[in-house]
């Protein structure tokens, strides 16, 4: 907020440079646009500047994945969690021995963050 203001201001000192300079008062004009360009670059920078770090503190969600076995066949299965999953929520039959799967574990799956290289 406090750098949109500074903008603001800076482009009313350069229209008051500009009003300066066509009534003849040189000198105002030339403090009044120095003033204006240089706080309207400092702005545009610190903007940018912000924007930039905004980009990078970009929050990523984890990924949630669900363990599905069968208590007959010890078949075990991985997939993503869907809505509604909870542990040893029973479900549907299993393709090998007609036995209902149920759900034993959910879990995320945590990226480490990448070490910054020493020497």
């Amino acid at each position: 907020m406090i750098v949109l203001t500074v903008l603001a201001l800076s482009i009313i000192a350069l229209i008051f440079g500009a009003q300066a300079y066509l009534m003849q008062n040189d000198t105002v004009a030339l403090y009044l646009l120095a003033i204006g360009f240089i706080s309207m670059g400092l702005a545009v920078y610190v903007l940018v500047q912000s924007r930039k770090r905004m980009a990078k503190m970009k929050i990523e969600t984890p990924k949630i994945m669900t363990t599905v076995e069968c208590r007959k066949c010890d078949t075990k299965n991985v997939r993503e969690f869907e809505r509604g999953d909870f542990v040893f929520k029973e479900l549907d039959k299993c393709d090998k021995c007609d036995e209902n799967k149920i759900i034993t574990a959910i879990y995320k799956i945590v990226k480490e963050k990448e070490k910054p290289f020493t020497i």
